[in-house]
């Protein structure tokens, strides 16, 4: 299928779970379609470019390894998506991420992710959690910056300090999230600054 083929066929992927499970299922039986949806998803300002987080979503959660040979690419293009469809779902595969990255047994991404990636990665955590996204964004960006977190020192504290401040004037999905990180962080937090 030609790019040109595959960007029309996501014009039918819809946010039904069904759906984008549906054609999660038809990048997973043939991953030569992998780049071509990494390549719609970056095109930040179509609309398109939703529709294909939407599916890379399923994807990653299914086989986190898809990533790997696509992982300069993602890191370095994650800042530049902005709408908001197209947000969370790249969040939340930062958070997929991060998860792959804090397992003690040895993995393939673990062996790959650099440093780079992963500053990249918690860069667009911040920008995300400070910014003007929803919640669902932030609670993902919560997640990894937590994650990966745990071997880059200067993230908790920091992530601890906007946890608090942005606290009282956040939804009560955003408190939820908030106090289950700090409840794990604070102690964290505190040591690292003595």
């Amino acid at each position: 299928m030609s790019l040109e083929e595959f960007y029309d066929e996501l014009n039918f992927v819809d946010a039904s779970r069904e759906n984008r499970q549906k054609y999660a299922q038809m990048v997973l039986d043939d991953m030569s379609l992998f780049p071509k949806l990494i390549d719609v998803m970056f095109r930040v300002n179509d609309k398109i470019s939703c529709r294909a987080a939407w599916v890379f979503e399923f994807v990653c959660e299914h086989y986190i390894y898809a990533i790997v040979p696509y992982l300069d690419t993602f890191c370095s293009n994650i800042k530049k998506v902005h709408l908001d469809s197209a947000v969370r779902p790249i969040a939340k595969v930062c958070s997929f991420i991060g998860q792959e990255y804090d397992t003690k047994q040895p993995n393939t991404l673990k062996k790959v992710l650099n440093s780079k990636h992963i500053e990249l990665i918690i860069e667009a955590c911040f920008d995300w959690l400070i910014g003007d996204q929803k919640i669902a964004a932030k609670a993902h960006a919560m997640d990894a910056l937590f994650l990966l977190g745990k071997n880059h020192s200067w993230v908790h504290p920091q992530l601890v300090q906007i946890l608090q401040q942005d606290f009282p004037t956040q939804s009560a999905g955003y408190k939820v999230r908030a106090k289950r990180i700090l409840k794990k962080l604070t102690p964290v937090a505190i040591n690292n600054r003595q």
